[in-house]
């Protein structure tokens, strides 16, 4: 008998009514008719290959010396080698163990021991497409790849009013758990120490097909800005009245991306945040963050590159905070069998929603 322990993906308010259908989120699995990234541009040299994954399929990046980059599933057809541990030659990626050699089309296109009429089928291969420093592919049906869209621009890359930093790491949890605490703000109170006391006012959110969206104020009442906030917005802020809910964070979850932008009025905003996480093992219980982050250059010319180094740090260090909390809760999804979560957040049981409309729901167990 299965005894894991399931949660509502919706905020159901209406206990009188029929009792609707529940699962775990965290079994749900990421849908692949989207582009996903799987590596940095700067990751893969010309003449090289180098293995990636989606959701527990092997990738094999290969990028000839001329021409465009290409993804092959990262296994010879042969004896399951991995192609990344292979050769690039002229357009192919030759396996390292027998010398069998790939063509962009996933075609094999020669063995060295047998005639051109007797090659063996080869393997399958995955629309891939580079842009703003990342390399994507599209793990789901290819012919979808083209009906698809990318943002054309990622947060505020190549705006020269604007300096970015790349960032990501391994985190050791469902992607579900980024979502959710990206989306919540009221975790500004695990932040205390980076930020100083902040007292987030939640604005509204909105809820579209494919999209959540959340707007917050704050107000500091303790402690100092840190020098890094103070890059963000360009100035230095205390706690005083003028300065209390004066910038809006909008954070979006546009599946299966999620951004957010930081914002005084009608003025461009200060920072534009776009990140997404890649699911790397079959189960999805772990995944890579991709995260590119612009911040509005100050008037001053060369300033936000002098403190550049400062922001860099307090950014890694609000991030090592948010992947620690989300790993504890993934340890805790485990050690109690399923989702147990208690929300009461409207905005994040919409959220929830979101994700399990938009992702693969786990097959139903065979006992049910």
């Amino acid at each position: 008998m299965d005894h894991t322990v399931q949660t509502e993906t919706e905020d159901r308010t209406d206990t009188n009514g029929p009792e609707r259908p529940k699962t775990d989120l965290r079994r749900v699995r990421s849908n692949p008719d989207f582009w996903y990234p799987v590596a940095w541009s700067k990751e893969l040299k010309p003449g090289k290959t180098i293995g990636t994954r989606y959701a527990g399929t092997p990738i094999a990046l290969v990028r000839p010396t001329e021409g465009a980059i290409f993804a092959l599933e990262d296994r010879c057809a042969h004896r399951q080698v991995p192609l990344s541990k292979g050769k690039v030659c002229g357009q192919s990626v030759q396996c390292c163990y027998h010398g069998w050699a790939y063509g962009r089309s996933g075609r094999c296109i020669d063995v060295p021991y047998l005639g051109k009429g007797k090659l063996p089928n080869g393997v399958r291969t995955f629309p891939c497409k580079e842009q703003d420093g990342l390399i994507f592919v599209f793990p789901g049906d290819p012919e979808k790849a083209d009906s698809v869209p990318l943002s054309p621009r990622l947060a505020r890359v190549g705006d020269a009013a604007y300096k970015t930093r790349s960032f990501g790491r391994e985190v050791k949890c469902h992607y579900s758990f980024m979502h959710e605490n990206l989306m919540d703000m009221n975790h500004q109170f695990m932040h205390m120490k980076q930020m100083g006391q902040m007292r987030p006012r939640f604005l509204g959110q909105k809820r579209e097909p494919g999209l959540v969206e959340a707007r917050y104020s704050f107000a500091r009442t303790s402690g100092k800005q840190p020098l890094g906030e103070a890059l963000i917005f360009g100035e230095r802020r205390d706690s005083s009245e003028k300065f209390q809910h004066r910038d809006v964070m909008t954070i979006r979850t546009e599946y299966p991306y999620q951004t957010l932008c930081i914002q005084t009025g009608d003025e461009d905003p200060v920072m534009d945040l776009w990140i997404v996480y890649t699911p790397q093992d079959a189960e999805e219980l772990t995944n890579r963050t991709f995260g590119l982050l612009s911040v509005k250059r100050p008037k001053v010319p060369g300033v936000l590159e002098l403190a550049w180094p400062f922001l860099v740090a307090f950014t890694e260090r609000i991030f090592a905070e948010d992947r620690e909390i989300v790993e504890l809760e993934q340890n805790a999804w485990r050690e109690l069998g399923g989702d147990h979560n208690v929300e009461v957040f409207p905005v994040i049981n919409a959220l929830r929603g979101l994700l399990a409309e938009c992702g693969i729901a786990p097959a139903p167990a065979k006992n049910a």
